[in-house]
């Protein structure tokens, strides 16, 4: 009885992660610092840089490149290091510390401060991604035998449960700033960075609670040592990879249907501004709203995957993806955005769950923060291409409905790509070594 006892707490704490650095990624980098950086950080006629005058636009692809690039370059060797010395745990709580503290540091940022404002999403966003990468590697200790489908799908609950709810408080407090007798400017900046503090606060608290088993070397070697170790393994990786059964067609998969997920997400709001003319209102509850309904589609696909199969419920959720964007082609109204964020929401939660879960199920057991640091960097890839194809089609046909519409291709692929991974696949056990 003890040990279940333990073995729940020890989710609770891993689910409790999620609850916490979602704060910062919805309310920081998807709703507020975009529009502040533009608004109010950047001047009008932007910022020269070596000759050229780039626009905040410009600064902010830039910028979220750069970031991708860093954890493109550590997330490997350093979650290779942590799975030999066993210190997943301790690298999660590093990552935390220093992207909580940078979205808390963006309080001090104000009109002009160009530079200081990327330098600290710069490091916020490293510690979001790069944590991440030790927080899913510890997914298959934390899960029981069987429970892998249900443990990540209450992790992403839990992360839409916390971040939907400190999303509302700082809605709350931006909207509300005149009777708080603040200035729309301090209540932008305190909305920032009381998420860094909800982050770091809960993402502590959560480390705390949770552990891991030893790593191969059991903490006997040096740590300069084990990230030579970390960084050889580098080499050779596309071979390791291929000697994982099913684990390249779904790679490849992920990168086509992940991007046509997170073009669609981030492209939902500039679509329902220039497209249907919606109100600023409008889209923010609708974002809220996604937050929640996707707690009800993490769980509900979740089980689903039980009943089916982790490979089939995935495949119905990018199916599903396909419809979202032809439906949103032929969409004209309020009601019917609100609707499509009522079923984004479901399908959002489905897709990242079992994607996640997949993946466990497929790596090494004995290298999981190794292989994490892989499915990091194609997920951070896998938000380049989308943008860049619906901005092309999109300038080219002179609305944004032909750019949505081509996203259906994304899916499709993603989907011939899903058919590929052996059946049955997602059930055996996990290599022990590749």
């Amino acid at each position: 009885m003890n040990d279940a006892r333990a073995a729940r707490r020890r989710v609770h704490a891993w689910c409790l992660y999620d609850w916490a650095n979602s704060a910062y990624v919805t309310t920081v980098a998807v709703a507020v610092l975009p529009a502040y950086f533009a608004a109010v950080v950047v001047p009008e006629a932007g910022v020269a840089v070596g000759g050229a005058r780039l626009s905040a636009a410009s600064l902010w692809g830039y910028l979220v490149s750069a970031t991708a690039l860093v954890v493109f370059v550590l997330a490997p060797p350093l979650g290779a290091v942590a799975d030999h010395l066993g210190a997943r745990r301790r690298f999660l709580a590093v990552f935390c510390t220093l992207g909580g503290l940078a979205a808390t540091g963006l309080v001090v940022i104000g009109p002009g401060a160009v530079w200081l404002a990327m330098g600290l999403f710069f490091l916020a966003q490293v510690g979001f991604v790069g944590g991440n990468v030790f927080y899913d590697a510890l997914l298959g200790h934390v899960a029981p035998p069987g429970r892998l489908d249900a443990v990540s799908g209450r992790g992403f609950a839990y992360g839409y449960v916390g971040g939907g709810l400190q999303f509302a408080l700082a809605l709350g407090l931006i909207a509300g700033h005149g009777t708080l007798g603040l200035d729309a400017d301090l209540a932008a900046r305190l909305a920032m960075a009381s998420a860094g503090l909800w982050w770091l606060g809960f993402g502590l608290w959560a480390v705390r609670g949770m552990d891991e088993p030893p790593g191969t070397a059991a903490g006997a070697e040096p740590l300069g040592a084990s990230l030579r170790r970390g960084v050889a393994r580098m080499r050779g990786l596309w071979a390791r990879a291929r000697a994982v059964p099913g684990l390249v067609p779904f790679m490849l998969a992920f990168l086509f249907y992940n991007d046509g997920v997170q073009t669609t997400i981030s492209m939902a709001t500039i679509y329902g501004k220039t497209e249907l003319g919606l109100s600023t209102t409008v889209l923010m509850l609708t974002l809220l709203m996604i937050q929640f309904v996707s707690v009800f589609g993490a769980l509900a696909f979740s089980r689903l995957a039980g009943a089916v199969g982790t490979r089939a419920a995935l495949m119905l959720s990018v199916a599903l993806w396909a419809g979202v964007a032809v439906y949103a082609w032929r969409m004209q109204s309020a009601t019917e955005y609100f609707i499509l964020g009522g079923v984004v929401g479901l399908v959002m939660g489905g897709s990242q769950a079992l994607s996640r879960s997949l993946y466990a199920r497929l790596i090494p057991a004995d290298r999981p923060a190794e292989f994490f640091g892989y499915f990091s960097v194609v997920n951070r890839l896998s938000a380049i291409a989308g943008p860049a194809v619906f901005a092309a089609v999109a300038q080219h046909t002179g609305s944004a409905r032909g750019g949505i519409l081509v996203l259906t291709a994304f899916f499709v692929l993603g989907l011939a790509l899903l058919a590929r991974v052996p059946a049955g696949r997602e059930d055996a056990p996990k290599p022990q070594g590749a």
